[in-house]
């Protein structure tokens, strides 16, 4: 069996429609419902909801609470997918390339612009993606995201066209 660990730690991903204040906010993990609509076979998913927040206020201390949470899982070679925010996703995964230069199994980090049950939303085929990715690529950290798969050290978010892509 297949084993991946995924941490949830917040972002566009997780965030619910509140209809008595018309915003939409993050209240309550997600991921498993995400996760109940895919045919996963033969993996086993241990799920680790760290914290959920927008990633704009993630605090560097943060940040190091989950780089610490990604290292057991990687040093027993066991594939890391974390949920994240767009916005700082980047910083996120710099941080942990920084504190895990040499990981044992791939670190991939994953959101939506959409949240999920949204109509549009991207949540499903990224996070599905990340899936894929983290039995394809070598040891590293990555951002997966609408089909492409980024090296932690070559990306940036492109705001205007709402995406990820490869510094120049």
């Amino acid at each position: 069996m297949r084993q991946i660990h995924l941490i949830t730690t917040g972002g566009t991903i997780e965030k619910r429609y509140n209809e008595q204040m018309g915003t939409m906010s993050n209240t309550e993990p997600q991921i498993r419902r995400c996760l109940q609509m895919l045919r996963l076979g033969d993996t086993d998913i241990s799920i680790t909801e760290l914290m959920n927040k927008d990633s704009l206020v993630m605090t560097e201390e943060d940040r190091d609470l989950i780089a610490a949470t990604v290292l057991p899982s990687t040093t027993a070679g066991t594939p890391v997918i974390i949920t994240h925010g767009t916005d700082t996703m980047v910083q996120t995964g710099l941080r942990i390339a920084h504190r895990i230069p040499s990981p044992s199994a791939p670190i991939i980090l994953t959101g939506a612009m959409t949240p999920f049950g949204i109509e549009g939303s991207d949540a499903i085929q990224n996070l599905t993606e990340s899936l894929l990715a983290s039995s394809l690529v070598a040891p590293s950290t990555y951002i997966v995201f609408h089909g492409e798969v980024f090296p932690i050290h070559n990306v940036e978010k492109d705001y205007q066209n709402s995406r990820f892509r490869r510094l120049r």
